[in-house]
């Protein structure tokens, strides 16, 4: 059976409580409201500067230890997310039929840790190219999978994803299943589940990671560089100079050869100017000839949008930034072959680089 794992690694005590609990109504056998190790609330409402990110990397007892240990985070919880059921029981998950995840809450304060050095940690503990399985786990609560509470988190798990599958591919692994979806409901599971590997210093614990590290940017160690988008053209123009505003809000186009990152090889991210949104890899970076920075693609899908540009007679694909909606550059099709066959040409004027 699916739960064969925790009962032989747990031992009888964990077997016999599993039982019994099973039968008990969620209300009364969950009623653990204090962290055992942080001494921190484990439900809302948690302080205001504090924010929550939801994620499945396997069997949670090891995966919850590694971020109540972490710096910065201000409570930890272990339940089930992603799944089809009301308030799931322990044994119900582990049949498969609720399509629950095992699940961490992190709640954390964005001060001391940023939501980006929690997707690396996140990344970098388990193997998140093996499906519905984790090691020896297997099913489909073993799942990895992170579950974003909104725009921001989910721009910066699809970045840090992306990359990562990178990374992966350059070590020879197969790329990422990792599930990306809205946080829905956190159940929080039994007692007994919470803070397991400090209740149980010995217990069983099946979370490894691969040694691959996760390349997200420095800068995104120390804080999230995301800005608000302002919602005014005033807004806009206070924010950006002229140049910048003439490109990323008017669709212009800088000089060629007169922007700042034609030429760079520096390794790292690219953000957009007008909101902080990562769009580029140096990795994807080449010397066109063009008099524009260059990239044969964008650092996700998910980053910018193409729209038909039909300006000055000519029909062309225009690149703008999903976040914010402002213009980059073009994309055409007269790239390297060997990368895919697109020229991805952009104004200098309208990134910001963070090196890695």
């Amino acid at each position: 059976m699916a739960n064969s794992k925790k009962r032989q690694k747990g031992g009888k005590a964990v077997l016999q409580q599993a039982q019994e609990t099973h039968k008990v109504p969620p209300a009364e056998r969950r009623r653990q409201r204090t962290h055992a190790v942080l001494g921190t609330p484990l439900q809302p409402p948690f302080p205001e500067s504090v924010q929550t990110a939801v994620f499945a990397l396997g069997c949670f007892w090891g995966a919850e230890r590694i971020f109540w240990q972490t710096p910065g985070v201000y409570t930890t919880a272990v339940g089930y997310a992603g799944g089809h059921t009301s308030d799931p029981t322990y044994e119900e998950v582990c049949s498969g039929r609720t399509g629950h995840a095992e699940a961490v809450l992190v709640a954390f304060d964005p001060a001391q840790i940023s939501y980006a050095s929690l997707l690396k940690i996140f990344f970098e503990a388990h193997d998140p190219t093996q499906g519905v399985r984790q090691g020896n786990d297997v099913g489909t609560q073993y799942r990895s999978a992170i579950y974003y509470a909104d725009e921001e988190q989910r721009q910066a798990a699809e970045s840090a994803r992306s990359m990562y599958n990178e990374a992966f591919e350059r070590a020879g692994f197969s790329p990422i299943t990792t599930e990306m979806a809205p946080a829905g409901p956190f159940y929080y599971a039994e007692d007994y589940h919470q803070q397991y590997l400090h209740k149980v210093p010995n217990g069983y614990c099946g979370i490894a990671g691969t040694g691959v590290t996760c390349p997200l940017p420095a800068a995104s160690e120390a804080g999230d560089p995301l800005t608000p988008v302002p919602t005014t053209d005033e807004e806009w123009r206070q924010r950006l100079t002229p140049e910048q505003y003439a490109v990323l809000r008017q669709a212009g186009t800088e000089r060629a050869f007169t922007g700042e990152y034609v030429d760079t090889e520096e390794d790292g991210v690219y953000r957009c100017s007008g909101c902080g949104n990562i769009v580029f890899d140096s990795r994807k970076k080449y010397h066109s000839g063009c008099g524009w920075p260059s990239f044969t693609d964008a650092v996700s899908p998910d980053a910018v949008e193409r729209l038909e540009d039909r300006s000055h007679d000519m029909i062309r694909t225009e690149v703008r930034c999903a976040r914010c909606n402002s213009h980059l550059g073009h994309v055409f099709d007269d790239g390297p072959r060997d990368a895919g066959g697109q020229r991805w040409c952009i104004n200098s004027v309208a990134l910001d680089f963070d090196p890695r």
